[in-house]
Order: structure tokens, then sequence, then C-alpha cells
């Protein structure tokens, strides 16, 4: 997927493939830029004027997403495939109350009458632990708590009972009790409506708390794929790496916080061969030229990284 911008094509999605089972909870991680966003907003096809999908597909149910016309797209999204966006007070409307805009969803989708909309609702909002749900149905956004209005998006996101929910950083911007409180309703959630879910995210410590699997990405590529548990116990690529030993932890409260060095790459003009090479510690001099194919190390994990080639060392870059 591209960005059309004043200094030219910006590839902000490049070659990516990953899968989502019935039931199954998926990670995007990476750094701001890296591109899981883009990645999310063309699964749905909720893109900018300004970017291209030049190539690939979405397979959803035997149907290529891609090819569905304005119409089609529009039945889907917020029915059968939904999403949690990052700023919730950006994406309510503040002159409207929010059960009304809960119920707007049921109406379009569901054919609801404003009454039976209305019962609904009440109910979306007791399910996503919402107290007095009656009284908040009449609330407008500026009333409302950070974590109540995440509330509410997650009780849109599930007004039409979807097959697949989005949720692009649910945890941003709450502080630490409001955060584990959505991470548990989250969890709760999955397991009693049996939901799938892509979730997008910088924070490991989240992944851990709801994923099955993890896509790590970086300037636009899937660089480590594995399980939860594969990647924190053993992570094989060298950003993948880093970003673990950034994540604090308080069972390692006396260990210094350690940053990698450097900036993510500018996508208007990457760099050649592998494009965490300007970055990595371990860089070898076929890194810069040639861009590293998908290893599988072992059945649970793949990293695209040239020190997993299986057959020739490289001399590594002074």
């Amino acid at each position: 997927m591209h960005y059309k911008t004043r200094e030219g094509m910006v590839q902000a999605v490049d070659g990516i493939s990953f899968s989502v089972t019935k039931g199954q909870a998926v990670a995007l991680v990476g750094e701001s830029g890296s591109g899981k966003t883009a990645t999310a907003l063309t699964t749905i096809r909720l893109l900018p004027k300004n970017a291209r999908i030049l190539g690939g597909s979405v397979n959803f149910s035997g149907r290529d997403l891609l090819e569905l016309d304005d119409v089609q797209i529009r039945e889907l999204r917020g029915k059968v495939i939904s999403m949690v966006f990052q700023d919730p007070l950006s994406f309510l409307n503040p002159v409207l109350r929010v059960g009304d805009q809960v119920a707007e969803v049921l109406r379009l989708h569901m054919g609801m009458d404003k009454e039976e909309g209305r019962k609904h609702v009440i109910e979306l909002l007791k399910m996503v632990q919402i107290p007095a749900a009656k009284e908040v149905y009449t609330y407008y956004p500026h009333q409302m708590s950070g974590g109540m209005r995440q509330r509410i998006l997650i009780a849109t996101a599930l007004a039409c009972n979807p097959s697949l929910v989005i949720l692009d950083e649910p945890t941003t911007a709450l502080d630490a009790t409001v955060q584990a409180q959505i991470i548990n309703l989250i969890r709760t959630l999955r397991k009693e409506l049996e939901l799938s879910l892509i979730l997008i995210t910088h924070d490991l410590g989240v992944v851990a708390e709801i994923c099955d699997q993890v896509y790590v990405m970086y300037a636009g590529k899937i660089v480590e794929h594995a399980s939860v548990y594969t990647l924190y116990k053993d992570p094989k690529h060298p950003y993948t790496q880093g970003l673990l030993r950034s994540n604090i932890s308080v069972l390692e409260s006396s260990r210094f916080l350690e940053t990698m060095k450097g900036m993510p790459p500018n996508l208007l003009d990457p760099p050649p061969g592998c494009r965490f090479h300007p970055r990595c510690p371990h860089v070898m001099n076929i890194c810069s030229n040639e861009e590293p194919p998908v290893f599988c190390v072992n059945t649970h994990q793949c990293a695209k990284c040239w020190l997993y080639e299986p057959m020739i060392k490289y001399e590594a870059r002074p």
C-alpha cells in the first residue's frame, strides 16, 4: 500500500502476509510508522484519498475484500469486520449522545428501530462493564472519562456481533489502572464471544496479556512471526530483541532501560538490503546489499534476517 505525497510515493506496507483464524488473537507490533495501522486500514478499505493499493489481496471468508465495490465494503465494515480506533474522542461525535451513536450502527446494519436499538445499546454498555448504563446512554463524550469512551468504542465495534475486530492501540493515553481494566475487558469478551482479534500496538506487555501470535513489523515489512510464548522466550530478529530489551519490567528494576540506536528509515527512500541494517548490532556485508528472505528457524517462528541463512556464514561488517 502506497501514499502519494508531494515528495513522492511512500510504500507504507510492502509485501506482508499474515492470517487470523477463528477465535485467534494476532498482534501487529512495531514502532510508530512501521505500517501497523496502514495494514489495518487497508484490510477494511478505510484509507485516505492519497492512498493507493497497487497489489495483493485481503481474503476474508472466501472473498477478496479489495475487489468489493464501495457499497459491498460498507455493508461489511462495522457488521462483519469492525475496528476500535486509537483516540475515542476523535471518533465520537461531540454533539451526539453516545448511546445514539452506538444505536446508529444497529440501525444501519441490523435495521433496528429507535426503541429496539436503545434496549440493545444498554445491554452492550452493560457487557463492556459500564455502570449505570441507562444513564450513560444519555451522556455526551465530554462527560465521560477516557476509559469510558474507550468502552463506548468497544461496544460500538461489538454491536453487530462481528467475526473480526481490529483494535488500534486500545490502551494508548490511558493511565495504568484503566489500561489494566481495558485489557481484562478485551480478554473476557474475546473468550465469551469467541472473537477473532487483530491487535495493533507497540506495547509488548499488552500483547502478552491478549494474543496468541505476534507479527513484528519494521519499515512496512514483517520481520518476525512467532507464537507469543516463543517470541518472549527466544526472539530471533535483532529488531525484536531490541524491542524486548527496551521494555520495562518490575522483575528487573535495577536494569537500565535500553534503547535502539538510530531512527526508522524514510520510506520515500528506504535503505537497500535489509531495512534494519543501519541500526542493527549484528550487521554483515550482505545485509546492506541483499534483502533477506524469510527463514523459518523452527516450527513456531520465522525471521527475515541473514543471521539464519542455513548454509553460508557471512563476514561481519566493520
